[in-house]
């Protein structure tokens, strides 16, 4: 048996049959290109399968050398991946520019950061492992574009569209390009450093050669447009760093804004981290000591068993500690088939986060029936929880060697679960106020009923419901 496929049948005891069937297949089959930057949600959509086993998967396969992950800043504008980083934990920019749209972002987990995975040299060596080596249109669809952009499966002929001319500079060469240039918006980038200029071709036609330099040299420069005329140009390039670089004069026309707005979901770093499996296997390690990285929308989930402490004087230690880690076990797995994940105990309570409010009040619901079912099924039918459900911006962090979450949208998500009573759900008007729990509580007969509370630590007043 080959080292390959003793890596698969290892894949297999911890990943889905389905999913190490579809890695097995693409190893065997896909062209390269496809086994680079992979989008998880793409692959599941491809092969009918669930995205949340797809990305369980992939993590497993990473933890057994099979594939490397890359955390990925991209431009939500052109999609073109404007830092690749192995680890969360080199993302350390509060801001990112991009050139080719002259455009700066705030970086934050929600949209901006994407997570991928190539597969690993040990299993299939890919052209991609070598990007030196790549012709331009592969180097733009493999390594400069982000895996939320539809490309067209013949790249080549639409980048002939919206280019001029292009350019392969070796390291410390330099190289001149004559050129005619048209009225309308030129853009000269690279995409290896990330340098662009923007021309404003305008004006009366002229016949006199106009000129001009540019530099590559990885560091950043500005993007104010230079004004020319239609006619004739002589581009001198000049590469100063040790790779080569790729320029490309662009036009700004109709074919390259339709490329630029084809679009398709991709793993965001927000929603691996509110994977159960992404926890599990990656619990420390995530983020660097001190490092603090924003998250603008995210649910807290508290959870806790109502009078724990008569929990064990009514049915003895024994039975009360079975009864709480089947309570753990259950709440775990309902949390992550909402795409939730538990991000620690404490005692008898739980902290989980999910990507959407909708998602936290689907698992909420479906806890509070999971723990009626056991309390009779144990015959105890005082094993009720607490739950409070809050929805807002904050901090990825560090706490205690572990990955966890930092600011005022935790601390209100803890304490409204300390107003709860009884069955109900309690939770804050932006959760209830959400899109898509709206259309959950109404598909289900619930109807919140709204109070006002004062919180700890919270100014003003708020509004809470209670979810029957």
């Amino acid at each position: 048996m080959s080292e390959i496929e003793t890596l698969f049948g290892v894949l297999r005891q911890s990943a889905d049959e389905g999913v190490v069937d579809m890695l097995e297949r693409m190893v065997r089959e896909a062209p390269d290109h496809a086994l680079n930057r992979m989008n998880a949600l793409d692959l599941a959509a491809n092969a009918g399968l669930d995205e949340e086993r797809v990305v369980a998967g992939l993590l497993h396969a990473v933890q057994l050398g099979m594939a490397e992950m890359t955390w990925s800043v991209i431009c939500p504008s052109c999609a073109g991946v404007l830092s690749a980083n192995k680890s969360l934990k080199t993302l350390n920019s509060p801001h990112y520019h991009c050139a080719f749209c002259a455009a700066g972002y705030e970086t934050t987990l929600d949209n901006l950061v994407e997570v991928t995975f190539t597969i690993s040299p040990r299993v299939r060596k890919i052209a991609a492992h070598n990007p030196d080596e790549l012709p331009l249109a592969d180097y733009y669809r493999q390594i400069f574009w982000s895996s939320a952009i539809e490309l067209p499966p013949d790249l080549e002929t639409l980048l002939r569209e919206v280019t001029l001319e292009t350019f392969d500079l070796p390291p410390g060469e330099r190289a001149i390009l004559s050129l005619h240039v048209p009225e309308g918006t030129l853009i000269v980038f690279d995409p290896v450093t990330h340098t662009a200029q923007f021309l404003e071709i305008k004006g009366e036609e002229t016949s006199e050669r106009q000129n001009l330099s540019m530099i590559f040299n990885k560091a950043e420069t500005p993007t104010e447009a230079i004004t020319l005329r239609p006619g004739p140009l002589r581009l001198a390039l000049d590469n100063r760093t040790d790779g080569r670089v790729l320029p490309a004069v662009w036009v700004a026309n109709p074919a390259l804004d339709a490329l630029l707005t084809r679009r398709k979901p991709a793993l965001t770093a927000k929603r691996l981290l509110t994977n159960q499996t992404f926890r599990d296997l990656y619990r420390t390690e995530t983020l660097a000591i001190g490092q603090r990285l924003k998250i603008l929308s995210l649910t807290f989930l508290f959870s806790d068993l109502r009078d724990s402490t008569g929990l064990y004087q009514h049915v003895g230690d024994l039975v009360a500690f079975d009864l709480v880690n089947e309570h753990f076990r259950l709440l775990q797995e309902i949390i992550a088939s909402e795409r939730g994940a538990i991000v620690k105990t404490i005692g008898d309570a739980v902290m989980a986060t999910f990507e959407t409010p909708d998602r936290a009040i689907a698992a909420a619901i479906r806890m509070r029936e999971a723990m009626s079912e056991l309390g009779a099924e144990r015959q105890y039918q005082g094993l009720l929880l607490k739950m409070g459900i809050h929805e807002g911006s904050c901090l990825a962090v560090t706490l205690n060697g572990q990955q966890d979450y930092f600011g005022q949208t935790v601390n209100i998500a803890s304490r409204v679960q300390g107003l709860a009573a009884s069955r109900a759900i309690v939770v804050t008007e932006q959760v209830v106020e959400h899109s898509d729990t709206r259309t959950l509580l109404e598909a289900g007969g619930l109807t919140p009923t709204r109070r006002s509370v004062a919180l700890s630590g919270i100014a003003d007043k708020m509004s809470v419901y209670e979810i029957p």
